[in-house]
């Protein structure tokens, strides 16, 4: 059993069981209530600059907030969708779940970069460190992503190599 899992599926599962609970209710928070959601920790780099530096209008803010919103549960249905398919084991096995988890890395590692920056053009040390954290589990798994080998897959390995005809050498033949 321990066979059919692969070291990055098992990140992945860890890093979806954090980000889906935590930004799932982030995103809620903000979609409830706009601009107080768009000002508490995880969010308020991104509303202390758009304040700050673009002097956005209430309507433009309030648009701000539903926009980082969506990009949180944006996420979180690809972090959803690749644990849906981490319990086939013929997807987990072949690696076919990889791609969901792959979107799902890009974007959120985008979005956590994104706010570091901001966080610390607003001078908010706090959601510096938290988006910090994000960001290094995120590109922690992708790199464990990059760095496993490929699955083999069993059908390509049972199936032989065809024979040249008698008469035909083959372009690797001296």
């Amino acid at each position: 059993m321990s066979s059919n899992w692969r070291i990055s599926s098992v990140n992945g599962a860890l890093l979806a069981a954090y980000f889906i609970p935590v930004w799932t209710i982030i995103a809620f928070t903000i979609m409830v209530s706009p601009i107080h959601g768009l000002y508490e920790r995880p969010s308020v780099s991104v509303a202390l600059y758009a304040s700050d530096h673009l002097q956005l209008a209430k309507m433009a803010t309030v648009r701000l907030a539903w926009l980082l919103a969506l990009a949180r549960i944006t996420v979180v249905a690809f972090f959803v969708v690749f644990l849906a398919l981490l319990t086939r084991p013929s997807m987990r096995k072949s690696g076919g779940c990889d791609e969901a988890l792959a979107v799902a890395l890009c974007l959120g590692s985008v979005l956590s970069f994104a706010s570091m920056l901001l966080a610390s053009k607003a001078g908010e040390l706090e959601a510096l460190r938290m988006h910090a954290a994000e960001l290094l589990m995120l590109l922690g798994t992708a790199i464990v992503m990059l760095v496993e080998k490929p699955v083999k897959s069993a059908a390509g390995a049972s199936v032989p190599k065809a024979a040249a005809p008698a008469g035909e050498l083959s372009l690797q033949q001296p």
